[in-house]
């Protein structure tokens, strides 16, 4: 059994939703300290001017954990960030099927921001036609120290196979992952070039943007990619 690990980000790329699709079990990272400007309160989407950020505010005060970050709702980013869904996506193909996933998102009050990326992951995944098992870190016994912690998740979910994206042997103890009988696969994931808004490719956007340009499709792009490599 394949196992793969990693933060809950805000509206992943769509290397993140390839990883899920190779693996038998996916584990959300929740309960390891937050880093600010990466990916997990912002993505990208494309605009007729280019790519821009969708950032959800958060209240941090390091040295929080993902799990306890809260949202600053005192800015107004849900409607902003459906207001700029809809005006950039609204001329897609697949608009219309899946505007309202995204409507209901954003119609509920969220105080932490894992919980938010929990559920638009999930939506997400489900939306794509994926259909695999999606645990929590926080609801299972691990050691602090980072492989030990993914050693121990594997072992939790039953899993002898570990798939790390394509830097984790720059910062993983591979003999400790052998030593524990756990074979670890990398991900070489081949980003699909597909029909977009607007004049030239963006690659590297949110997985929504294939999703509103490609629908269902948009995971097969991906799968061949994989297949052919």
């Amino acid at each position: 059994m394949m196992a793969s690990i990693h933060q809950p980000q805000y509206m992943p790329w769509i290397g993140y939703i390839d990883k899920i699709d190779r693996s038998d079990v996916f584990i959300l990272l929740d309960n390891v300290q937050y880093k600010k400007n990466e990916w997990q309160n912002r993505n990208r989407i494309k605009t007729s001017q280019g790519w821009q950020w969708l950032t959800v505010p958060v209240l941090y005060r390091f040295p929080e954990k993902i799990n306890e970050v809260r949202i600053n709702n005192g800015v107004d980013w849900r409607r902003k960030h459906l207001t700029a869904i809809e005006t950039n996506y609204r001329r897609t193909p697949y608009f219309i099927k899946y505007f309202p996933y995204f409507e209901d998102i954003y119609r509920k009050n969220w105080e932490r921001l894992v919980d938010i990326n929990i559920t638009l992951i999930k939506m997400l995944t489900d939306l794509f036609g994926i259909k695999k098992k999606i645990f929590i870190a926080s609801e299972f016994e691990t050691r602090d120290e980072p492989d030990g912690r993914l050693i121990d998740l594997c072992g939790s979910v039953g899993a002898d196979t570990y798939l790390s994206g394509k830097d984790g042997p720059k910062y993983m103890g591979m003999d400790a992952f052998e030593r524990a009988g756990i074979e670890v696969v990398i991900q070489d994931f081949k980003h699909p070039v597909y029909q977009q808004l607007y004049e030239g490719f963006e690659p590297n956007l949110s997985c929504i943007d294939i999703l509103f340009n490609c629908g269902e499709n948009g995971m097969e792009m991906i799968r061949k990619g994989r297949i052919s490599s």
